[in-house]
């Protein structure tokens, strides 16, 4: 054994520590060894071993001995697989050894330095680590910098940003750009290259561009766009190892799990911020001219002040510190007078969010009042600033949702309506840059504030709100919103569905699991290719021009546990290899001549290979043929393709002299590549460059050509033609570059252009070939471009304009000779793989190439397009231009999202100008972009298609020619939804209208079957009815065109969209389809009968219930399983049974006491009984179960099932008041909670409902609220304290505040503290309502005096609240107290005092003072306080639910805060206001000076004050009939009825005034009759204060009403009023009537009314508008119909007889002429209406009455009334009356529309009275016209002979004549010779008429029966006991008795009903025809006047 052996053995007994430092380098070296032999045989990582060898590493790294250092780090190694992390305290000293001692050394001492280092990462000792590399990089050597950047280069892209914070290397990287060693700045690029890859280019550039040099930035920008995509890591720590499974138990199926892991494996996101070092600026501002410049007074020195906070504050992180006075300043600024202050203020503000993002939120939240408030200015430069800042505290988090609720609520309350649109606006944009969670915690504020502003009077409010509603369905579900949208009418509840269908919606689950699952293959191919592309160094990036691949961070594929064996990570990652194919590899290696023969083996003989070698080329010949006959007979030749490829490039080679040789060579490739089944491509790379010079020789010039062009085959064109660019562009022979690119031509023309990168074409192209000096190059060339021309089109010019003048002529010439032949372009040849499309299409469909923009879209210019000056957002829309014109207007659609939305604001552009530009620039980036614009424009076609609204038709104009660039990028059908809510949006205006509607037209009549096109039937059918012609015809034309395109299947589906006169167009349009003109006639005839049977009330309440039924299976759905069988029997009855309850009788037994005591076990017993009896049984089960869980199943069931049984929930709400108060008294929170949560939902159920407690139900619940407010746990007593606020909703505060006062009793310390601290509240928000109750305050005062200090001080707040309204009358209310107690109140009241000051809030008990004052100055008639309730009204107190029950119930919050600090109203519209929105005994003052100011005018009838109350009229009287309802209510609620008598004093002194009440809308007059009918029939009124006198007032109003207000309103409000009210509109029904006997009442009383007025009609028939009474007669009987009227007929129905009354007397006072006022009923409709029936038969028994005939001889012409009847009557002149008949006639004859009808009247007349002779009236007419009517008169008597009469014509019909019974008129319902009769299902019968002595007429026996010639003779009889009755006055209308609702209407309506003036009821009953005068005919006038206008509506 030698010596060295020896040592070795004994120095192995030597211990670790010894042997590691021993002297010996080999004993050393030994000893690592051994170390690591030990390392990698302990198993456990806890090993106790591992903390004793891991201080020797310090010393064996620095190892002088080269050998020993390299073992010494393998053992460390070793070490640092087998250990945990715990050993990282030791990596600190490790690294610095590393990095001083091993990173200068060899090679392989390198490498294992990194290896070593990659394991300290994976160990987690990321810190030490970049520690160890701050150290290296600062390394003299230069050797030693680029490893330390190479490793941290690997962590980085090993274990990504996650592991490896960017932001230290962002740090270390500046000083590298700089170093003096070139491959250290190569490094230090790759490095920054790798960061571009994890957290994006944009933070990079941003950080380190500005800090390095130009030429280096460059460079960078050069190799970013090889970047793409995101990176994923592919190692991960060794914590997250352990955690993953064993690869064996890796499924290949992706189960949920692996969904997880690829979530959680997601790359983590940098946010810039993170990045970047805060700058202190509290410091530099203290130095700046900031402070002083803020406090001058010249403006521009307080701007240049704030300037230089913005410019400070523009810095993008700020260090946090103390900004409140700097935030104080600004508030002030803000507010400003100089406008350029404040927007630089406002800027300032912006800044400091967007550095300081989480600790500016108490200054935002300090900021955001002034700010919204601000937003009232109109400046746009002001706005704008304002719109930013607001949405950079946002984005930056500064502000939530949660946080501005309270602010938005008082913002859109605002009285300017910019502040309230532009509040909603900026709520949209924090809804849509929220996340879900946030709505769907927020969205219940939200919701009711959007919904409120639905309401609102100003448009653009109206749109925001709905945009807000818009985006919280697109971000939580229309399910919050379903309830809304239940009280929205059908308008805006169509409006806002279609907006949130616009606005779409997220990704299903369903298809992003289907995608994770799916993902799996493409993956594995991904990571294969990603691991053939490792990258060891840094410097390795910038190598190559080959993209950085990147995972998409969405996918990730269950792979095998990277690291899960430490000895060999390698040996899974080569595993792993092996199983997924790598992709080809297109470069050859190098191979001998001799290894390529050891391969062929058997395949080719070796006598073939022996004579290929020989110089003679006769031998080559011979074996070249002989090779080729072999390659031949081969049967597989797949597997040899390489090598044989390789043997013939070996031997003979492309050296080859002899041409012969050369071609056998040549076809010999060529066979092999045309027959084997996959071409490999490194056999084309080792013949490219050998055939390309075979192809520049004429001799094999066809051979190679051929050979190139099957290479193509095989492999793609693209490939053939990228790898010829570069040897042809280096070949010095300029035959290569022309011939090849001849052969291009041709390849070109073979295969087309979509295997190839055209980019990659032209560009070789221009650079190379058009370059060449040869002009053979330069013309093939040219012959390549027009090859290709042909496939792409003229857009290749577009690539080419920087080519020399003289080749762009030559250019355009081939181009002629290759014209653009499209899709017709078919290539001759195919390519047998499909992968080379997807390598270089690159383009598009269209192929041309498109440039990414994204880099040159930076942050300065999306800035400059939102910059306040409007030239910077000119020259920034400029520069995107020149981005557009430099791409040469092919751009891709990357990272051009933010340019879109920073052009839509540009598209509202206070300047027009800029507006025209945005618009051109949008349409060539339309152009440039492609199809991909539909995607990438995120809806700005919207916004687009909003311009066409502008007047300018400048605007209009270039936004069409934008629209034009648009559909040439994208077909017309991706535009259409865009287009329609366009259309369908008010603010379009008519110019653009119908501008928009041209455009479709002229886009429409270049296609030929479109049927998307259908949908624009809808917007075009509504145009029909616009007011503008020019808009009409637009539609009209458009739709010609959609019927053109559409099929007639798309239009039948469509039908129901169409209304009005399009339907008409439609009908004629296709009147060659039968089936579809029958569809159309039915839809027609069904949406006429909609629309006038189903009222607005109607149509939306059948709307909601609808959406409701819809809504109910949803809400009530369960999982199946959870479903007990008991359950799913109970499944199938309502929730709720209320067969047989009876709340009042529930009600009666309750014991009402404001203090609460425990439920006692019998009233458990009766709740238990109650519910098993109204609830159904799986609800009363889960409700009454003793298990909380089965408790709170049963509330989700109520929950769930809340909003569909409203009504049932009312009915039983005292019984769930009863079972909350039992859940009040029992432990368990979670139940407590969920009720908690149950309730709220609840009460807005029932404000909603506008439900107000009873006073029972109040008595259950708020004695055990109150007490239970004082619970132990926080989060309960909040929701308790929120819930008593909200029973301020629902319950008046008045009757609410005495619990509230019992709680301050309770035993409970919390429970005194809360109901003081809410007797607070109710005196800051009720105050005015709870005036009377103000000595409980005593009771709060003795809270003082508690030894508890919560208690106290909740005390001295309250009262501090009450000294702030009271003032110093609080002393009267607090009792006496000691003068400790005085002290301590007199101290909170000085502080409050000083609050109200800071606050600016006024003195305290200014707003009490204000009140009195008003009152002594408006007259010293001072009821008492109307605040003090009394309880003397017994049983329950019902609040009716008015037209207004909104204002119901907002008027109480709006009472104390509207008019707490107003001084009485000073003028009319203050005490209009007051009267509105004021609480009952407030609104009084409002009335007093309402009715000075009307007695002031009716003392001066004539002046001008009189003129201005006419303008006001209509204003005071909706208001005070608003407040009827409101009074009275409060009057019932015990109070005084001082309220009631002012406002029916006022309403009686406005319509005593004729002028007043004439200006009274008709809309008006209809709420304020319904409103005093419903309370003259309501039975608690006679038992209120001064109930008889009240009665006795309505009464007299109404008659007031009925005798001054304009009559036609008032017929046609009470007509209306026949029908059933609304239920809604009743008080909820006594226990004794049912709602049908209301409605009777309701009936009688309007009939009364209409009583009254028809008795007087004689008189006023002149005054009043008889076409809008016919109107209303007509919808009468039509919404009744034909069977209805039947059956009403014969149950002596009264409203019916009152129609046919009133319809009767008309008629019979004008005659005949009454047909021509039916200028509003649709007369040519069918079937025909019924009211022309029923003025027929009214002339006819008139007639046969002799009231309208002749009283002479057969013949004779005079007209005349019954003498005999009524001989004091005048009678009248026949000869003037039939004169004045012709003259109607003429009129209609002249009259294109009415000559038919006209004509026939004539014909008519000549029969009649043959006598008369017409042409005598036509004397001053043209021969023409004279003509034209003897014409027409021969055609109507043949018509007459052969038995055809126009059925349709409303005729005039004169008095029969008994010398032509063959002529007497049929009226239009009832002719049996015409098909009328079939149309109404009506027998023609004889007709038995009876006259009931209470009215003119009743038709109850056959009302739709006629007359006919047979039954004159009868009707003549039964005519003469008429007039009989008639002369003996027994048509009195008042002899019939008429029931009365209350006893004490004694002189009102019913006793006006009574009074009959015998000569106004004999006038009215045998007054004969009045006689036709001018105004006679104006109603024909009118008629033909609204048929010209096209004013008349359809109904």
């Amino acid at each position: 054994m030698s010596e060295e052996e020896k040592l070795l053995k004994e120095a192995k007994k030597l211990p670790w520590e010894d042997r590691l430092v021993h002297k010996n380098w080999k004993v050393r070296s030994e000893a690592n060894v051994d170390l690591a032999a030990v390392c990698d045989s302990i198993s456990d990582p806890k090993d106790p071993r591992f903390r004793e060898f891991a201080p020797f590493f310090k010393k064996t790294l620095a190892d002088s001995n080269a050998p020993a250092q390299e073992k010494a780090l393998d053992a460390l190694i070793a070490f640092l697989r087998a250990a945990d992390s715990d050993i990282g305290r030791y990596a600190k000293e490790v690294c610095d050894v590393i990095v001083a001692k091993c990173l200068t050394g060899r090679p392989k001492t390198v490498e294992k330095s990194q290896a070593a280092f990659m394991l300290w990462v994976e160990l987690e000792a990321v810190d030490a680590f970049l520690d160890a590399m701050e150290k290296a990089i600062k390394n003299k050597v230069a050797k030693a910098v680029v490893p330390a950047i190479d490793v941290m280069f690997l962590a980085l892209s090993e274990f990504g940003a996650k592991v490896v914070p960017p932001k230290r290397i962002l740090k270390m990287l500046p000083e590298l750009f700089d170093h003096q060693d070139q491959h250290v700045r190569a490094s230090a690029k790759g490095l920054t290259l790798e960061l571009c890859r994890w957290i994006g280019k944009d933070p990079v550039k941003s950080i380190l561009f500005e800090k390095m040099r130009d030429t280096m930035r460059k460079e960078l920008e050069a190799e970013l766009v090889n970047v793409l995509g995101t990176a994923k890591p592919s190692r991960k720590i060794r914590s997250e190892q352990d955690k993953e499974p064993e690869p064996e138990a890796v499924s290949e199926v992706v189960v949920p799990g692996h969904v997880e892991e690829a979530s959680s494996d997601a790359p983590h996101e940098i946010d810039e911020y993170d990045l970047l070092d805060p700058v202190d600026i509290l410091n530099p501002l203290e130095k700046s001219g900031f402070w002083n410049g803020v406090k001058a007074t010249k403006w521009s020195e307080r701007r240049d002040g704030v300037a230089e906070l913005t410019k400070l504050a523009s810095t993008k992180r700020i260090a946090p510190g103390d900004f409140s006075e700097v935030c104080r300043t600004l508030k002030k600024l803000v507010m400003d007078v100089n406008i350029a202050v404040a927007v630089e203020a406002i800027q300032a503000i912006g800044n400091l969010a967007h550095g300081l993002r989480n600790y500016f939120s108490g200054s935002s939240r300090f900021l955001l009042p002034v700010l919204l408030e601000k937003l009232k200015e109109k400046k746009p430069i002001l706005t704008e600033s304002l719109i930013q800042t607001l949405q950079a505290m946002h984005k930056a988090g500064c502000l939530t949702l949660v946080d501005i609720v309270e602010d938005v609520r008082t913002a859109v309350k605002n009285k300017v309506p910019l502040v309230r649109s532009l509040t909603l606006n900026w709520v949209t944009f924090c809804i849509e840059t929220s996340n879900k969670a946030v709505i769907l915690k927020v969205h219940k504020d939200y919701v009711p504030v959007c919904m409120e502003c639905l309401n609102d009077g100003t448009p653009e409010v109206r749109d925001s709100a709905f945009s807000a509603l818009a985006a919280i369905s697109k971000m939580v579900g229309m399910r919050p919103l379903e309830r809304s949208l239940e009280k929205l009418d059908d308008v805006r509840r169509k409006k806002l569905s279609e907006m949130i269908a616009g606005s779409g919606g997220g990704v299903s689950a369903s298809t992003s699991s289907a995608t994770i699952q799916t993902v799996g293959g493409r993956n594995s191919s991904l990571e294969a290719s990603e691991g053939s592309f490792v990258r060891k160094s840094a410097a390795s990036m910038l190598t190559g021009k080959k993209p950085v691949p990147a995972a998409p961070a969405n996918k990730k594929v269950g792979t095998a546990k990277a690291g899960a064996n430490r000895k060999g990570v390698g040996a899974v990652r080569a595993e792993k290899s092996k199983s997924i194919e790598p992709p080809e590899d297109v470069e050859p290696s190098e191979m001998s001549l001799e290894e390529i023969e050891s391969r062929l083996g058997s395949l080719v003989q070796e006598d073939t290979v022996t004579q290929l070698k020989s110089t003679v080329w006769k031998e080559r010949l011979e074996a070249i043929s002989s090779l080729k006959t072999q390659v031949q007979n081969l049967q597989v030749l797949d597997q040899s393709v390489e090598i044989l490829v390789r043997l013939l490039c070996a031997i003979p080679g492309w050296t080859e002299k002899n041409v012969q040789v050369q071609q056998q060579v040549l076809e010999v490739i060529t066979y092999i590549a045309s027959t084997t089944s996959k071409f490999p491509k490194k056999c084309v790379v080792l013949c490219l460059l050998g055939i390309s010079e075979r192809v520049a020789d004429i001799k094999t010039r066809a051979h190679a050509t051929k050979c190139l062009t099957t290479f193509s085959e095989a492999v793609g064109p693209g490939f053939i033609f990228e790898r010829l660019y570069k040897i042809m562009k280096e070949h010095k022979n300029p035959k290569v570059l022309s011939e090849g690119v001849l052969w291009m031509v041709s390849a070109v023309e073979d295969f087309g252009i979509s295997h190839l990168n055209l980019k990659g074409l032209i560009d070789f192209c221009k650079d190379v070939g058009l370059q060449s000096s040869v002009a053979a190059s330069r013309n093939a060339t040219i012959k390549l471009l027009g090859a290709s021309h042909k496939f792409v089109g003229p857009d290749i010019k577009g690539f080419l304009v920087d080519v020399k003048p003289a080749l762009l002529s030559a250019l355009d010439a081939e181009f002629e000779k290759n014209p653009f032949e499209g899709a017709s372009a078919v290539p001759k040849k195919t390519v047998r793989v499909s992968e080379s499309v997807a390598s270089f299409s690159t383009g598009g469909l269209d192929c041309l190439p498109r440039e990414d923009i994204s880099g040159k879209i930076t942050p300065v210019l999306l800035k400059g397009l939102e910059s306040i000056d409007w030239k910077v957002r000119l020259e920034s829309i400029e520069t995107v231009n020149s981005i557009l014109e430099e791409a040469n207007k092919r751009i891709q659609p990357t990272g051009t999202g933010e340019l879109f939305g920073a052009l839509r604001g540009r598209l509202y552009d206070s300047n027009k100008n800029l507006v025209i530009a945005t618009l051109t620039t949008i349409g060539v980036i339309a152009t440039a972009m492609g199809p991909a614009i539909e995607k990438s424009s995120k809806g700005i076609l919207f916004d687009i298609v909003k311009c066409l609204g502008d007047n300018k038709k400048q605007m209009r104009e270039c936004a069409l020619a934008t629209l034009d660039s648009w559909v040439a990028a994208v077909h017309l059908d991706k535009m259409i939804p865009y287009i329609i809510a366009a259309l369908l949006d008010a603010k379009l205006g008519v110019e653009g209208r119908k501008d928009l509607f041209d455009w479709l037209s002229r886009q429409l009549s270049g296609l030929s079957d479109f049927s998307e096109a259908a949908n624009l039937l809808k917007p075009a059918s509504f145009a029909m009815m616009d007011k503008s012609s020019d808009v009409r015809k637009a539609a009209e034309a458009c739709i010609a065109g959609i019927l053109r395109v559409c099929g007639q299947e798309m239009i039948e589906k469509n039908l129901k969209d169409i209304q009005g006169p399009a339907l008409a167009l439609v009908l004629e349009r296709m009147k060659p389809h039968g089936a579809l003109q029958e569809s159309f006639e039915s839809a027609k005839t069904n949406s006429m009968g909609l629309a006038s049977k189903i009222g607005p009330k109607g149509g939306k309440s059948a709307a909601s219930g609808a959406s409701r039924q819809r809504a109910m299976p949803t809400r009530g759905a369960r999982p199946e399983s959870l479903i007990s069988i008991q359950d799913r029997a109970a499944q199938s009855q309502a929730l709720l049974n209320l067969k047989d309850s009876n709340k009042d009788d529930r009600e009666r037994l309750v014991v009402r006491k404001f203090k609460f005591e425990e439920p006692r076990i019998d009233l458990i017993q009766e709740l238990e009984s109650d519910m098993m009896k109204y609830f159904r049984e799986d609800l009363h089960r889960r409700l009454l179960s003793t298990d909380f869980k089965k408790q709170v199943d049963g509330l989700e069931l109520l929950q769930k099932g809340l909003p569909s049984i409203r009504k049932e929930i009312i009915e039983v709400l005292d019984i769930l008041l009863r079972w909350f108060v039992l859940q009040f008294c029992k432990s368990n929170t979670t139940c407590l909670l969920k009720v908690l949560e149950f309730l709220p939902e609840l009460f807005d159920m029932l404000q909603d409902e506008g439900y107000v407690l009873t006073e029972s139900e109040a008595a259950i619940f708020l004695p055990c609220l109150t007490e239970k407010l004082g619970h132990n746990i926080e989060k309960v007593r909040e929701k308790l304290r929120e819930l008593t606020k909200q029973v301020v909703n629902i319950y008046l505060a008045a009757k609410t505040f005495p619990y509230i006062v019992e709680g301050l009793r309770s035993k409970n310390n919390r429970t005194r503290i809360e109901s003081a601290d809410l007797v607070g509240f109710l005196i800051d928000h009720h105050g005015a309502e709870i005036t009377g109750q103000l000595k409980s305050l005593q009771i709060v005062a003795s809270l003082t005096a508690e030894r508890d200090g919560e208690i106290r001080k909740a005390a001295l707040n309250t009262l501090a609240t009450g000294y702030k309204h009271l003032g110093d009358d609080i002393w009267k209310y607090v009792g006496k107290l000691t003068d400790a107690q005085r002290s301590m109140l007199d101290d909170r009241f000085k502080w409050k005092f000083r609050e109200m000051e800071k606050r600016r809030e006024g003195r305290p008990g200014d707003a009490r003072a204000a009140l009195r004052r008003s009152v002594r100055e408006n007259g010293p008639d001072l009821a008492e306080q109307s605040g003090e309730v009394s309880q003397s009204i017994p049983g329950p107190i019902f609040t009716r639910k008015t037209v207004a029950s909104h204002e119901l119930q907002t008027d109480r919050h709006v009472t104390s805060q509207a008019f707490a600090s107003v001084n009485g109203p000073s003028n009319w519209n203050e005490a209009l206001d007051i009267i509105s929105f004021g609480s009952p005994e407030q609104s009084v003052e409002g009335m007093k000076v309402v009715c000075h100011e009307l007695a002031q005018a009716t003392n001066d009838p004539e002046g001008s004050m009189m003129d201005e109350l006419v303008k006001d009229s209509d204003r005071l009287v909706s208001c005070l009939a608003n407040k009827v309802a409101k009074t009275f209510d409060f009057s019932l609620t015990g109070a005084s009825s001082r309220s009631c008598k002012y406002v029916l004093n006022t309403l009686m002194q406005t319509f005593q005034n004729k002028r007043l009440a004439y200006a009274v809308r008709e809309s008006t007059l209809d709420s304020l009759i319904t409103e005093l009918l419903l309370w003259l029939l309501d039975e608690r009124v006679p038992h209120m204060d001064d109930g008889s006198q009240l009665l006795k007032a309505l009464n007299v109003l109404m008659l007031k009403i009925l005798d001054n207000a304009d009559r036609t309103s008032s017929f046609v409000v009470l007509i209306n009023l026949l029908r059933p009210l609304d239920p809604a509109r009743w008080p909820s029904p006594a226990s004794n009537e049912t709602l049908s006997i209301r409605n009777q009442k309701f009936s009688d009383l309007v009939v009364k009314c209409l009583i009254k007025l028809t008795k007087v009609l004689q008189g006023t028939i002149y005054d009043v508008d008889l076409d809008r009474i016919l109107q209303s007669i007509h919808i009468y009987l039509q919404e009744l119909g034909m069977e209805e009227i039947r059956r009403r007929a014969g149950a002596d129905d009264k409203p019916l007889r009152m129609v046919k009354t009133v319809l009767h007397e008309l008629v019979k006072l004008r005659g005949a002429a009454i047909k021509g006022h039916l200028s509003m009923v649709p007369i040519d409709m069918k079937p025909q209406p019924i009211i022309l029936a029923y003025i027929d038969l009214n002339l006819e028994t008139l007639a046969a009455a002799r009231m309208l005939t002749s009283s002479g001889p057969a013949g004779q012409t005079h007209w005349g009334d019954s003498a005999a009847n009524n001989s004091s009557t005048a009678t009248h002149s026949a000869d003037a009356q039939l004169k004045q008949e012709l003259a109607a006639i003429f009129k209609k004859i002249g009259d294109k529309q009415t000559c038919t009808i006209g004509l026939y009247e004539l014909y008519r007349i000549t029969q009649l009275y043959p006598k008369v002779d017409i042409f005598a009236q036509l004397q001053n007419a043209s021969e023409a016209f004279r003509t034209y009517i003897r014409d027409g008169l021969a055609q109507m008597e043949k018509n007459a002979a052969a038995g055809r009469t126009p059925s349709s014509l409303p005729i005039s019909t004169p008095p029969p004549s008994a010398s032509s019974p063959e002529f007497v008129p049929l009226s239009p319902v009832h002719k049996s010779a015409v098909n009328d009769v079939k149309s109404l299902n009506v027998k023609p019968e004889p007709m038995n008429f009876r006259l009931p002595p209470s009215y003119a007429e009743d038709y109850r026996s056959g009302t739709g029966q006629g007359v006919t010639s047979g039954t004159l003779d009868a009707i003549r009889e039964r005519m003469k006991s008429m007039q009989l009755a008639a002369a003996a006055g027994s048509l009195d209308s008042g002899t019939r008795p008429l029931m009365s609702m209350n006893d004490n209407i004694n002189n009102g309506v019913l006793s006006s009903a009574r009074v009959s003036d015998s000569a106004a009821m004999e006038n009215s009953v045998h007054s004969g025809v009045l006689p036709m005068d001018e105004k006679a005919l104006s109603g024909l006038q009118a008629r033909m006047e609204r048929l010209k206008s096209g004013s008349i509506e359809p109904l």
